[in-house]
């Protein structure tokens, strides 16, 4: 394997023709749901945060941090769009970034573009809200609004678990169609490995970016103002 951290940003060629052509589609099915559900997320406040994000994303990424010798990592976005703008349009801003970069940058295949999307901005997302959803739910424990620090430990976990995760799909990826002669073992420990030490840099990046968020405006924070809907709406 290239030991860098394109890995995660696949390339044409890792997988066949007919994988990625499988992903394209799960992707496209995927966004066309994020399209119509984003709809419940955006408003007024949102709209104008959702785009901050999406642009925050596209410039952090640009910034790599070591992780091993030849290995590298940067930000990839999905627990921090999803408990900013959502996890719909979250994963939205994510494909956005991805679909710039693959194209007018050459960050990622052409080719691989449904298996990118579908890793960081479909499972990436989902995973990453999932878990600071359940996570916030814990520290708040009765209480109308947890702490900054909480919020802070909540958004660090959901990023690492989320990266993690959004790993383990390249591995599924590789392991239906991997056009490499990588034994899926070696792939798998791997990406497991680099992507847990990823995961720690991922998951500060968005803890210090979240608090920042909270302690300047927690009313403009997705996760907070739908944790306090569901606790003000009877059952």
């Amino acid at each position: 394997m290239n030991v860098t951290y394109g890995a995660m940003h696949m390339s044409d060629g890792i997988v066949n023709a007919p994988t990625s052509v499988m992903f394209a589609v799960i992707a496209a099915a995927a966004l066309a749901i994020c399209v119509w559900r984003a709809r419940e997320e955006l408003d007024e406040r949102a709209v104008p945060l959702a785009g901050l994000v999406a642009a925050f994303i596209f410039a952090v990424q640009m910034v790599n941090f070591p992780i091993l010798p030849g290995v590298s990592g940067h930000l990839l976005g999905g627990a921090l769009a999803a408990i900013l703008v959502g996890p719909f349009t979250g994963a939205l801003c994510v494909a956005i970034v991805l679909v710039v970069q693959a194209l007018l940058f050459a960050d990622g295949g052409v080719s691989a573009l449904g298996t990118n999307i579908t890793n960081m901005a479909i499972i990436g997302v989902a995973v990453g809200y999932t878990t600071a959803v359940l996570l916030h739910r814990l520290v708040r424990r009765g209480r109308d609004r947890a702490s900054v620090p909480a919020v802070g430990v909540v958004a660090f976990v959901s990023a690492v678990v989320g990266t993690v995760c959004a790993a383990m799909g390249f591995v599924i990826e590789y392991a239906i169609g991997g056009a490499a002669s990588t034994s899926l073992s070696t792939v798998a420990a791997y990406m497991f490995g680099t992507h847990v030490l990823i995961g720690i840099g991922e998951g500060v990046i968005t803890a210090l970016t979240v608090m920042a968020v909270v302690r300047a405006r927690p009313d403009l924070v997705y996760l907070l103002r739908a944790q306090r809907t569901r606790t003000a709406v009877p059952a």
